[in-house]
């Protein structure tokens, strides 16, 4: 069994035992039936991990079942329209990532508007993503991949988990602002093309923290920088890209949101619980095994973090005019 696999189980099998709360009411007469958390990703990544920890402190705590349903499709689209044409009652919510920031620009024909029809809960946790290469690659450093980039223009190549997906638009955001030309390749998830930087048919990759720890701490490839606008707690001998290429900052987060319209009083209290979770150590110490900082954050600010990266993405693929086919 592979390393991220055995990490994927020991994570999920974690929070069937969590530490016991009481159960307490959230909201006046709410839950009073479970709910259902949807994750628009297939099950066993990190948005999936995210949900089912926390969705087991919630049903602790309510004494009603939190149950994560996966709906994947078109970067995470499907699940959640799912949920924007969902009941605003709080039985119905979602566990995404930053892909809405990006897709809102990226396709050009949505049935509904993120920021307008979804409302923020709390932000979970957060990981930057690392830029990887294989040892094959003549560079230990930023400045040294730039260089040989330049050097090579078009010869290299990079890939990612999609189209419009972050871990493309982090690389296009990269090409932009160190001046260099590396050829994209997309795959179905970031796990294939991760297999085929270790085969050597690749150059370079941009993957979250989660999914490349035991690549580049096995020696497969080598880890170059973490795409944070500081360095990562979890990996702090690893420099961050911004210390060679200024302002560069890109990372992934994963949230709790809700159909618009849900009551207020629904939210705040979800907000307040899933905080709650964040301060536990147990639940801290499964998302640090996961290669993830826990994110506490209030629905307001949650809201600003969307909006900000919905206008740094539609800069991004529009300027390296990012098309699905």
């Amino acid at each position: 069994m592979k390393a991220s696999r055995r990490r994927f189980l020991h994570v999920a099998a974690g929070a069937a035992t969590l530490p016991a709360a009481s159960a307490v009411v959230l909201a006046q007469g709410y839950p009073a039936h479970p709910v259902r958390m949807i994750v628009p990703f297939a099950p066993a990544g990190t948005t999936d991990i995210a949900a089912r920890l926390i969705s087991q402190w919630l049903s602790e705590r309510s004494g009603q079942q939190f149950v994560v349903e996966n709906r994947p499709g078109a970067n995470g689209n499907v699940g959640t329209e799912v949920v924007v044409r969902s009941p605003a009652d709080g039985y119905t919510l979602l566990m995404i990532d930053a892909s809405p920031t990006i897709n809102a620009t990226l396709y050009k024909k949505l049935n509904f508007s993120f920021v307008r029809d979804i409302v923020p809960i709390a932000t979970v946790i957060r990981a930057p993503l690392v830029l990887v290469i294989h040892p094959s690659v003549p560079a230990k450093t930023v400045p040294e991949f730039v260089a040989y980039a330049k050097q090579n223009p078009g010869k290299i190549s990079y890939g990612s988990a999609g189209m419009g997906s972050t871990l493309h638009v982090t690389g296009e955001l990269f090409k932009i602002m160190a001046g260099i030309d590396l050829v994209h390749v997309p795959y179905r998830g970031g796990g294939p093309a991760m297999q085929d930087l270790v085969g050597g048919h690749l150059q370079a990759v941009f993957i979250p923290a989660p999914a490349g720890m035991d690549h580049f701490r096995g020696g497969m490839v080598r880890a170059l920088a973490v795409t944070a606008a500081t360095r990562f707690e979890i990996l702090p001998d690893i420099p961050t890209i911004s210390e060679h290429v200024p302002g560069y900052e890109a990372s992934t987060w994963y949230g709790v949101c809700a159909p618009r319209d849900t009551p207020s009083e629904v939210i705040d209290q979800l907000s307040s619980e899933i905080n709650a979770a964040l301060g536990n150590d147990k639940i801290k110490g499964r998302f640090t095994a996961l290669g993830a900082e826990v994110f506490p954050n209030s629905p307001a600010d949650f809201r600003k973090l969307i909006e900000t990266e919905t206008q740094k993405w539609a800069k991004v693929v529009e300027a390296a005019k990012v098309k699905l086919d």
